[in-house]
């Protein structure tokens, strides 16, 4: 196997886990939210922190360090119009998720402290949710345009 073709699969590897670690975090933060369960929430709270600490994180890295040479070993400068709007794209969906991980850090503080204390979530447990969720689901449409775009390469 060439390099192309080794940085290629890394790249293509590491972008379906940044995004279906984000989209299955996603999914049962949405829910187990919206279930009520205190023990729920402070458990699954605790292991989105956590899926984006070892798998998000990491791709989050690996995703432009293997794109900037892909797209210079092809030939592509990063002003085609294509890739440097799914730059552009990447780098609004990581603007969106750096706040995401502190809310996500500080929600599940939130839960798990009241879990302890066997009391109820606080209001800003929900306001950090809804928040949590309007950042989210930008970004996820972002990382979904990339994908088209990294795929078919249109003429822009």
């Amino acid at each position: 196997m060439n390099t192309y073709l080794a940085l290629k699969w890394l790249h293509i590897v590491s972008s379906v886990l940044m995004v279906g670690t984000g989209l299955g975090s996603a999914f049962y933060m949405f829910f187990t939210n919206r279930s009520g369960s205190l023990p729920a929430q402070a458990v699954v709270s605790r292991l989105v922190v956590r899926a984006d600490w070892w798998f998000t994180t990491p791709t989050v890295i690996l995703q432009p360090a293997t794109g900037f040479a892909l797209a210079h070993m092809a030939g592509f400068p990063l002003s085609t119009p294509w890739l440097a709007l799914s730059l552009a794209l990447f780098v609004f969906a990581g603007a969106c998720w750096l706040p995401v991980v502190w809310l996500q850090i500080r929600m599940a503080a939130i839960a798990a402290q009241a879990h302890r204390d066997a009391v109820p979530l606080p209001p800003l447990y929900g306001r950090y949710q809804r928040w949590w969720e309007l950042l989210g689901y930008p970004a996820f449409v972002a990382m979904v345009v990339v994908f088209y775009l990294m795929v078919n390469k249109p003429q822009l």
